[in-house]
């Protein structure tokens, strides 16, 4: 892109955030759980929706979709192919219609294609460009809970659809970068009871909630399909770590954070998060999972309850900007910043007020 356009692309997307966040912000969101998701001889996953808005996809030549981002270009998310596979798979089994079962399939190619498998015998899927997300910087490759669970998931489907060996074979070993500490390669952040596993490692801890839970689905269908009990003590750590640290994503029994309370969740990520914990609740048979769940489902809100969750999601998600100053970030600073393997503008407050101190049984193990 010519230089002199790069000022529009940014008020373009500064004005498209503004009309989400503002205009378009609702206390619904089409994304529902599927009943039928869990079983072994089961096709379906976990979640599904009829109306996806797909608004950052650019679809590739071979059906397969790239994340157009202000600060990493048009790029392959490991996680975004699995899911928009994941989605196509349940449009086949609603409506059992082939082209939707075509797209699912090209999306497991892909995956089976672009998996690596590193010399410590685990298989990852790596995002192959440098981001800077608040205070954590990324730099390529990099690896992701979220991507890795998601691909898991749908490779479990893959492998079930078309029983190849080389699907399973795969499988068994992703679940090894659960079990490595995110300075060790891995994701994993083990707490004082459990662990959580990072979507961005690095981050300050617990993280990310939707990619932390989608990682946990990815580590049941895993011990579903292999019953291996490694695979089950993974699956088991985390929901240990999730219970712990759900105070740290709770705000006032209303409503869930972003990131270790970075700012209030949207609309999209906070029912994300309640489907999620709802399904993890009914498989890990955790009652105050699905509690949770219960009391964050918007239809409880008064009027006054959702003035307030608006209002403070506004307010917590622009001083987010201001504190990480996002708006003079561009890809080619982030590139940069990576080149010289430089540290990123903000640090994280890490002062006795911030939330992991008031929680210590969240800090990390010695």
């Amino acid at each position: 892109m010519n230089d002199s356009n790069k000022p529009l692309e940014a008020l373009g997307y500064a004005l498209r955030a503004l009309r989400r966040e503002v205009l378009e912000f609702s206390f619904t969101y089409p994304l529902e759980i599927d009943p039928a998701g869990g079983p072994k001889d089961s096709l379906h996953y976990y979640l599904y929706s009829e109306k996806l808005s797909w608004s950052i996809m650019r679809m590739d030549p071979n059906g397969v979709p790239r994340v157009r981002n202000r600060l990493t270009g048009t790029v392959y998310k490991p996680a975004y192919i699995a899911w928009w596979g994941l989605v196509n798979l349940g449009h086949y089994l609603h409506h059992h219609d082939d082209p939707s079962c075509d797209a699912f399939l090209k999306q497991v190619d892909w995956l089976e294609a672009n998996a690596v498998t590193r010399p410590d015998g685990a298989v990852v899927w790596h995002n192959n460009w440098d981001i800077l997300h608040g205070p954590t910087l990324l730099k390529a490759p990099w690896v992701s809970s979220y991507d890795q669970g998601l691909a898991i998931s749908a490779l479990v489907r893959g492998y079930r659809l078309t029983q190849r060996p080389h699907l399973l074979e795969l499988l068994r070993g992703a679940s090894r970068i659960f079990s490595l500490n995110c300075d060790e390669g891995g994701v994993r952040d083990p707490l004082s009871t459990g662990a959580v596993y990072s979507e961005l490692p690095g981050q300050p801890v617990p993280g990310i909630q939707d990619g932390f839970m989608t990682s946990l689905l990815g580590l049941y269908d895993l011990y579903v399909e292999t019953e291996d009990p490694a695979v089950r003590a993974l699956f088991d750590d985390g929901i240990a770590g999730l219970k712990a640290s759900l105070p740290v994503w709770d705000y006032r029994n209303k409503w869930s954070w972003y990131g270790s309370r970075g700012y209030l969740c949207p609309p999209s990520y906070h029912w994300l998060n309640r489907l999620l914990l709802q399904v993890l609740g009914g498989l890990a048979g955790e009652a105050g999972l699905s509690e949770y769940a219960q009391a964050w489902d918007p239809s409880s809100l008064s009027a006054f309850g959702r003035a307030e969750i608006f209002l403070f999601f506004l307010m917590t998600k622009n001083a987010a900007r201001i504190r990480n100053r996002t708006w003079r970030l561009n890809a080619a600073k982030v590139r940069a910043l990576a080149n010289r393997e430089a540290k990123p503008p903000m640090q994280e407050d890490v002062s006795p007020t911030s939330a992991m101190a008031a929680l210590p049984e969240y800090s990390r193990r010695a």
